[in-house]
């Protein structure tokens, strides 16, 4: 390689999250040479404990000076949140590991190379749910009552259960204990019922990705270096790549790094950002598909709630999510949980109106607005607005579809960013009727106020934790970005192993899919010792 005083590794992993620490530990066991890039910082529990009381501890904006490990993208679509730490997403999600049903994966997105994806998948999701310690929630509170009486209200109470597949330990084997790796694995307490999981989990309770994969690769010799920010991808002749860093936060500078193999594992808004510049903006990687930003999803979700009559509390009483219930065969419906900082959302509610259009739902919201101006303004000034909202996250399995685009800023004409477009004939995936039912439902049965995102009701995008595909597996170059087996098409040893991959719309939280996904993708690696080192090929 004309670059020999670079790092040099059999394998770089561009971000932390399900699939980049999945690729982490098999690529690891496999004995390859593994480096993590990780553009957030290592949590530690002084870190979470001032995430979940404060909103500046909680945020990740560097431009702003806020170095937390919470983020949001906001899009002329869709406004998507994630995470951004070591761990990735799994800082801050709730833990729910759930299996799509049959009809997903009766989706024509899905490639031909498998006949059958439910099937294909199934030993996949067996060794996720072990690694990631799934577990029974036995948890019930306010929330959890109150969406039942709203199920059986609407006709669907026989499907009200609790998670039955968390990735929480409820402290089954006592404390300190390391309950799922025989000792391998860090000491764990069990769950405190504290409903703070979407700020992380200072109490080591919820499994997030740094406390299994992430902390076992790490183990087997894979490093990890966070606060790094990938900024390029560059073949080489030989057949490699140049990874190009610069450091997060500012500081000293941070090296290239070379590898055999690159895994893109940076979640979809960071990989599609990062494939995107090396497509279009640098041209390092010029062939890459022309279906690169397209067929991305939002898993179809909606999101409203209800907030509760002065006097109510229902945060504090379990884990963020708790209970779910379908509201029909394409409708999963959960409650959530926030902890204090998540107060802010407060200041983004409007109210619940009903309608047949998205044009109709917007001109009534407006029209609510300046009739009963005391609505907002009481969801505003509301005292302990997190533990009286009851949030709850309506996802479908049925088909909707944004593109992702990259172009110049027209305020910022020297700077490329991602933009969205509609798919033609796709509908809007903001608005989902059966969404407007279930909070008038249970805001009525509480005696509450339904309430949603403004910017879902008035501006009429989708707001996701749950944000899918762009650059999705395919069997042709034309229809997708990489192939079955998650190698982009046109570079070989160049990989997506993210959400990003993912074909259609799941209707339930996608963690577990996306972590599946990567374990078939991992089982299809070859050992490294099949493989010619980087130093080999040089001739070193």
């Amino acid at each position: 390689m004309a670059t020999p005083d670079l790092p040099d590794f059999d394998c770089v992993i561009i971000g932390s999250g399900f699939g980049g620490a999945v690729s982490a530990l098999r690529m690891t066991e496999k004995g390859y040479r593994v480096a993590v890039l990780e553009r957030g910082r290592r949590l530690q529990p002084a870190d979470i404990e001032a995430g979940t009381r404060r909103l500046s501890k909680l945020m990740w904006a560097p431009g702003l000076g806020l170095r937390g490990y919470f983020t949001q993208w906001v899009f002329r679509h869709v406004a998507v949140v994630g995470g951004v730490a070591v761990g990735g997403g799994s800082q801050v999600f709730a833990g729910v590991l759930l299996r799509p049903p049959a009809a997903t994966f009766a989706a024509a997105a899905w490639p031909r190379a498998e006949s059958d994806w439910q099937q294909a998948l199934a030993p996949h999701y067996t060794e996720a749910e072990r690694m990631l310690g799934a577990g029974a929630n036995p948890a019930r509170g306010l929330q959890d009552h109150l969406l039942q009486r709203t199920a059986e209200a609407l006709g669907a109470g026989h499907t009200f259960a609790g998670i039955e597949s968390q990735a929480i330990y409820f402290g089954q084997r006592g404390e300190g204990v390391d309950p799922y790796f025989g000792g391998a694995g860090p000491a764990r307490h069990g769950c405190q019922h504290c409903g703070e999981c979407l700020a992380a989990c200072r109490h080591g309770a919820k499994n997030s990705l740094d406390l299994n994969y992430l902390h076992l690769a790490q183990r087997q010799g894979a490093q990890v270096f966070a606060e790094t920010t990938v900024t390029g991808i560059v073949p080489q002749a030989d057949g490699g790549y140049v990874v190009t860093t610069r450091p997060s936060f500012g500081g000293a500078a941070t090296p290239a790094y070379r590898a055999r193999k690159v895994i893109v594992a940076a979640g979809v808004v960071g990989t599609l950002q990062l494939l995107f510049h090396c497509r279009d903006g640098a041209r390092t990687l010029p062939r890459l598909s022309s279906a690169l930003g397209q067929h991305v999803r939002t898993n179809s979700e909606s999101i409203v709630g209800v907030l509760l009559p002065k006097g109510n509390k229902g945060n504090a009483d379990g884990a963020c999510i708790t209970t779910h219930y379908y509201a029909d065969a394409n409708t999963h419906v959960t409650q959530n949980r926030f902890p204090a900082s998540f107060a802010y959302m407060r200041w983004t509610s409007g109210p619940v109106v009903e309608a047949r259009s998205p044009a109709e739902r917007r001109r009534k919201t407006l029209l609510a607005l300046l009739r009963r101006p005391g609505l907002p303004l009481a969801n505003w000034l509301a005292r302990d607005w997190p533990g009286r909202a009851v949030t709850l996250t309506v996802m479908q399995n049925v088909d909707s579809e944004l593109a992702f685009v990259h172009r110049r800023s027209w305020w910022r004409p020297w700077r490329w960013q991602l933009a969205t477009q509609r798919a033609p004939g796709s509908a809007s995936p903001a608005f989902i009727p059966q969404a407007t039912q279930i909070a008038q439902t249970m805001a009525r049965l509480s005696g509450g106020e339904a309430i949603c995102p403004v910017l879902e009701s008035v501006g009429d995008l989708a707001v996701t934790a749950h944000i899918l595909g762009g650059a999705v597996v395919a069997d042709t170059p034309e229809h997708g970005v990489i192939d079955a087996n998650h190698e982009v098409f046109g570079y070989p040893g160049l990989y997506v192993v993210d959400g990003a991959a993912v074909p259609a719309n799941l209707g339930v939280n996608p963690s577990l899919t996306i972590t599946a996904m990567a374990e078939r993708a991992m089982s299809r690696m070859p050992a490294r010792a099949t493989l010619p080192t980087l130093r080999a090929a040089a001739g070193r």
